[in-house]
């Protein structure tokens, strides 16, 4: 595959003083390499094959990082994939911390991408839970038994929706910080309403 033309939109990100310019500028290098189009996305570099978003560079304090769109599809043979959270399905990282393993890693970082292009053309899709699947917080199940216009109106929600509340209830540590979550949403939920809205 030949090397794709930068996108000019993009070359502010790059240009920008960042404690990880120089890594940024090896990434894109690399990526650009692969034959993807360049565009910007969530305010960062996002790489796409026919549209379809594969790659995206990104930077956090400790470190900077590719983002793999379908990451969860790859044969991770390097085991270089991070997933961010558990709860992250889909995408997966790979993480650096110095140009000098980015520079070290590129010709495995380019055999990555071409198998995430690769996933593109086949059309693959990864296979996402549904809220069924998410755990319901015994304090949220007790108010599902015990009302039954809570349970008509949690269920009438969307998946997302649901899917919102299930994590948001249950990333509490104490069962009373669950409880209170519970209650304080329970209005909410009764109005149709998702955890954002």
């Amino acid at each position: 595959m030949a090397g794709s033309n930068k996108n000019p939109k993009v070359d502010f990100f790059f240009d920008k003083t960042s404690k990880w310019q120089e890594e940024y500028g090896q990434l894109r290098k690399i990526v650009l390499d692969c034959g993807l189009d360049e565009e910007l996305k969530w305010g960062c570099p996002c790489y796409a094959f026919q549209k379809s978003n594969v790659v995206l560079i990104h930077g956090f304090k400790d470190y900077c990082a590719l983002l793999f769109m379908k990451g969860a599809l790859l044969h991770d043979a390097s085991g270089i994939l991070i997933q961010q959270t558990e709860n992250v399905q889909s995408a997966r990282q790979v993480r650096f911390t110095n140009v000098s393993e980015i520079k070290k890693l590129a010709a495995t970082i380019k055999a990555y991408i071409h198998d995430a292009i690769e996933i593109e053309k086949a059309g693959l899709k990864v296979e996402l839970k549904t809220a069924r699947e998410y755990p319901v917080p015994k304090e949220f199940q007790a108010q599902l038994d015990n009302d039954a216009n809570l349970k008509a109106a949690f269920d009438a929600l969307t998946p997302g929706r649901q899917k919102g509340y299930l994590f948001y209830f249950s990333q509490a540590k104490q069962s009373k910080t669950r409880e209170a979550r519970v209650e304080k949403y329970i209005p909410h939920i009764l109005d149709g309403k998702g955890i954002d809205d």
